[in-house]
């Protein structure tokens, strides 16, 4: 099975989905001619041709809009916006159109568009390069919500969006686009350098949405994350020395209560770690879940570790993000509780 990291595994879902379906295409900020920002869409358009790998001008309104059309009339098109930041000139198509159309057509209409747009910081790109705003998206009626943590759940969850008749936003954390941490998460990543990091088939494949993962079985205590948070969990954990069952999230919505409620009431502990500001982010969703489903079975309160409760500090990026020291003193946290 060939090693792929995460942009790879991105560019080969889209051209396996793109070779099996002639109404595919894709359209967004340099994604042609350029091959992403990020590379993830290199070489399709030459492949694929203009009219089926479409540079944009720079307007996330009009990309998005334009999508909605094209899905409405037959196709299915992947959009990228090129930062998950720019996502909000176009956030009033995403909510007024795209949400609504098949409810407030009565099912006669649907725009089975996705939204592709790399999210998080950890690449030194300031306040408008590296936020989080996948909150946002989840509370947008109508709208699915996917965050991978791994190359081979990443194509196999872009492969499963773009074949949903829902639309769907796809976030893709750039700071694991070239794959796990080696060894401390909390070093810097470079996005554009290329070294595989994980087994990705070559071909068709589907991991189906709305399913979390457990990533590590445990019994001392159960940790919810998502994307980059996963592995921070993961080395968090290690430091500690706790026998921690790690929960990818990997749909936030609709989101697996069964999957979350159960490993909980296996373990009675559990903390939420997201990279997002903490104030009103998904993990306070998440641990309302948590904390009605599994009241009774709780031996401690649920701890959140999340971001800073500002704008992004590009000067303490790291500082910033919930290192595993600080989910390390989460974990110990919910472990000393009586």
């Amino acid at each position: 099975m060939p090693q792929m990291n995460m942009i790879e595994a991105i560019r080969s879902g889209l051209d396996v989905v793109m070779a099996k379906d002639p109404n595919i295409v894709v359209l967004g900020e340099d994604v042609g001619y350029f091959g992403g920002v990020f590379r993830c869409t290199d070489g399709l358009q030459r492949k694929y041709g203009e009219h089926r790998v479409i540079d944009a001008p720079i307007s996330e309104g009009g990309i998005i809009g334009t999508a909605i059309g094209m899905g409405v009339n037959g196709l299915r098109p992947v959009a990228e916006i090129q930062f998950a930041d720019y996502i909000y000139p176009g956030v009033d198509q995403v909510v007024s159109e795209l949400g609504r159309l098949r409810h407030r057509s009565g099912g006669e209409f649907f725009s089975p568009v996705t939204i592709r747009t790399p999210c998080g910081g950890g690449i030194r790109g300031g306040q408008t390069h590296s936020q989080s705003p996948e909150a946002i998206s989840t509370h947008i009626s109508g709208i699915k919500t996917v965050i991978p943590s791994n190359p081979y759940d990443a194509k196999g969850l872009l492969i499963s969006s773009i074949e949903s008749d829902d639309p769907v936003i796809f976030f893709e954390p750039k700071r694991i686009y070239n794959g796990p941490f080696d060894g401390d998460p909390d070093k810097p990543a470079v996005p554009w350098t290329s070294h595989p990091k994980g087994e990705v088939p070559q071909g068709y494949y589907t991991v189906p949405l709305g399913a979390a993962e457990v990533v590590e079985e445990g019994s001392d205590l159960t940790i919810i994350a998502y994307g980059t948070l996963v592995h921070v969990a993961q080395a968090a954990a290690k430091l500690v020395g706790v026998n921690a069952e790690i929960v990818d999230v990997r749909t936030l919505s609709p989101l697996d209560t069964e999957t979350l409620t159960q490993s909980v009431k296996k373990t009675g502990r559990c903390l939420v770690a997201h990279e997002a500001t903490r104030f009103s982010g998904f993990g306070a969703e998440l641990t309302a879940t948590v904390q009605e489903e599994c009241f009774y079975h709780l031996e401690a309160p649920i701890e959140r570790v999340a971001g800073w409760d500002t704008p992004y500090p590009h000067a303490f990026e790291w500082q910033y993000f919930p290192g595993q020291k600080r989910i390390a003193a989460g974990i110990r946290k919910v472990m000393d509780a009586k």
